[in-house]
């Protein structure tokens, strides 16, 4: 995450880049504030552990925060649990933004999202997809994902412009079906410890999407 120092066996969520350290009044940076190096801290060990086996006063360790001062950003793991969503939907929608910059046609920036997702391979076999093993855990709360249903929703939505784009009738479908794709592999490439899968499996995708743009 972002300006975070990575405890040992928990890895840097996938997906995030780091961005510099605002500087202050007298040029020195100046890091992260502690609420956001809790969310971070939570952001990495809920991928590395899970929701379920993670308390707050892992999430302090892991931040470096004594766990009195968790209490006074966050009164229980719900509110830290919605924080993370947010961070999670913030990290989506920066990567989508940046595939869109980056690529003019619809079918580049399709074939780049997956490949972007190829290019953490080797986290998503050891944890699984950041954002597909959060939706997982939250959907068996009595309350089901909840506001989690976005991390699937946005990459869809997304995909199915770029699909209209193309002029597709069948936008939707294509949509999820394209992330669908990744999902499945993500889930086999963490089952069987397997990074190559989802680079094998973005090559097979990128020769469906042409020709579906043939």
């Amino acid at each position: 995450m972002t300006d975070s120092v990575e405890p040992q066996g928990v890895p840097v969520a996938a997906g995030l880049s780091a961005a510099p350290a605002p500087a202050t009044a007298g040029g020195q940076a100046r890091g992260p504030g502690k609420r956001q190096r809790l969310v971070d801290a939570a952001c990495q060990v809920f991928y590395a552990n899970g929701v379920e086996r993670t308390t707050l006063a892992d999430v302090a360790a892991a931040a470096g925060i004594p766990l009195g001062n968790v209490y006074y950003y966050f009164k229980t793991k719900n509110d830290l649990i919605q924080a993370v969503v947010e961070a999670r939907l913030s990290e989506a929608r920066a990567m989508l933004a940046w595939v869109e910059a980056a690529h003019d046609g619809p079918l580049d920036r399709l074939k780049a999202l997956f490949a972007a997702f190829a290019g953490q391979s080797e986290e998503i076999a050891r944890y699984g997809c950041p954002q597909g093993s959060l939706c997982t855990e939250l959907d068996k709360l009595p309350d089901g994902p909840g506001p989690a249903a976005e991390l699937m929703r946005v990459p869809v939505d997304w995909a199915e412009r770029q699909f209209r784009a193309l002029g597709r009738a069948d936008a939707r479908d294509l949509a999820i079906e394209v992330i669908a794709r990744y999902q499945g592999s993500a889930l086999l490439a963490s089952t069987l410890r397997d990074p190559g899968l989802l680079a094998r499996e973005s090559s097979r995708v990128a020769a469906w999407l042409d020709t579906l743009g043939a």
